[in-house]
């Protein structure tokens, strides 16, 4: 059995040149994110299996990694060495059972979920198809420019409340979102350009660790796949 540590997922920005991803990701890593997802929309699969790789090398262990949307990307990163944990999977991509199936029980696996709908076929699933629920947006961000209308707090709190399963807050999350997020009953946070676009991403890391653990509990959030 696996247990991750859901509370601070970084999630990477492909407007930054790789050669400075890599060394964000090593940064934020030290700081202390529990869950690093790779997230490339705009690059081959045979880029994205390379970065993913390349990150998995960098990661070392210290925190999951896992990529957004291509399950294919994770099986032949997988073929090739690498440790990859898992997937993040949208409303559009392979279905999550197909993922489950086809990585295994202890793979870490998330699911876009954002209305009552999306829940409900959550809830339609076989247990533990999913690990954790990513629940957003929480505000207006620059790095999803088609993103669902803002839930803000209590939108979340709304969602969250209502499926049993981890809720990962995303989009437009500081540190100042740490403590009304986590009582809302967020399971863990997601960032992006806190994180990546912080001049010292170790730092911004470990301020959203710390900002988290203050906020309610020294215990983090693990989920057991």
């Amino acid at each position: 059995m696996t247990v991750h540590d859901l509370s601070l997922h970084l999630v990477t920005d492909e407007r930054l040149p790789f050669e400075r991803l890599v060394g964000v990701v090593d940064a934020a890593a030290a700081g202390g994110v529990g869950v690093v997802q790779l997230r490339a929309k705009h690059v081959s699969a045979r880029e994205l299996i390379a970065q993913a790789v390349a990150l998995s090398a960098v990661v070392g262990g210290r925190a999951a990694l896992i990529v957004d949307d291509r399950l294919d990307v994770v099986l032949a990163a997988r073929d090739a060495g690498a440790c990859v944990d898992g997937v993040h999977l949208g409303q559009s991509d392979v279905p999550p059972e197909t993922a489950r199936r086809l990585l295994g029980a202890q793979a870490l696996i998330g699911w876009t979920a954002n209305t009552p709908a999306h829940l409900a076929s959550a809830a339609a699933m076989p247990m533990r198809t999913l690990d954790y629920i990513g629940v957003g947006v929480i505000r207006p961000t620059a790095t999803k420019a088609d993103h669902p209308e803002p839930l803000g707090y209590d939108g979340f709190a709304a969602l969250a409340s209502a499926t049993p399963l981890p809720c990962v807050a995303i989009g437009g999350v500081g540190v100042a979102d740490a403590a009304p997020l986590r009582s809302a009953g967020a399971a863990g946070l997601a960032v992006v350009s806190a994180v990546c676009g912080a001049a010292d991403p170790e730092a911004a890391a470990r301020a959203f660790r710390s900002a988290w653990t203050d906020a309610g509990h020294s215990a983090v959030s693990p989920v057991s796949v």
